[in-house]
């Protein structure tokens, strides 16, 4: 099974990706926790071009293949060895944030993302996306605070850097791709405290249609 995480900055997805793997793990799951960009040695030197706030003419273009090759250098290498060996992939960001981010937020066309999906990388999609949604001013309070005490890289905050009015495009761009798809998407209140939000997401899979928990 295919998990995915997806949320603006500072919305949490870290820190529960981390709660809920430890959580599966002692219900007797094998879990690979991966992320996107940058968790193959490729997808490193592509993560560290992406994130570096000194890029900031990079082309949305530019951007968007850097994303797609990440993620067919990431499926290749790590996710679909993991699923083939029956284990739970839990993913912190995937296709969907590049739909939000470079496509409702960015504005390149859509059906363009959807299509280098489809034919680079096998339509491979999560079997669930968790969407932690809070408003971006909220979150962005939150990363900064992040970088300011060194638990986020101060190297990688070009997003950070984005104006309020592109992070809540990028909500808007999540939300709009949940009522799409409400069978694929749990919303998460991600404004509550992470205790809440950790036992938010487990209430939600114990309730699963495909019995992700024993």
């Amino acid at each position: 099974m295919f998990i995915t995480f997806e949320g603006i900055e500072g919305s949490g997805k870290s820190t529960q990706i981390t709660r809920i793997s430890e959580f599966l793990k002692s219900r007797g799951y094998d879990c690979f926790v991966t992320r996107e960009p940058g968790n193959t040695a490729v997808g490193k030197k592509i993560r560290a071009i992406l994130l570096d706030p000194e890029n900031k003419i990079m082309d949305f273009r530019t951007e968007l293949l850097l994303y797609m090759a990440d993620r067919a250098q990431h499926i290749s290498e790590k996710i679909k060895p993991a699923l083939s060996q029956g284990r739970l992939v839990l993913c912190d960001r995937y296709f969907d944030a590049t739909v939000a981010y470079q496509g409702f937020a960015r504005g390149l066309d859509t059906s363009l993302i959807y299509i280098l999906h489809e034919i680079v990388l096998d339509d491979l999609k999560p079997d669930l996306t968790v969407l932690f949604d809070l408003p971006p001013e909220i979150g962005l309070s939150r990363a900064w605070k992040q970088i300011q005490n060194g638990t986020r890289d101060k190297g990688e905050t070009r997003f950070e850097k984005e104006t309020l009015i592109f992070h809540e495009k990028v909500r808007a761009g999540y939300l709009e791709l949940a009522r799409r798809e409400p069978e694929r998407f749990r919303i998460i209140d991600a404004s509550k405290n992470e205790d809440q939000v950790t036992d938010d997401i487990i209430v939600y899979l114990r309730k699963y249609r495909s019995g992700v928990l024993k």
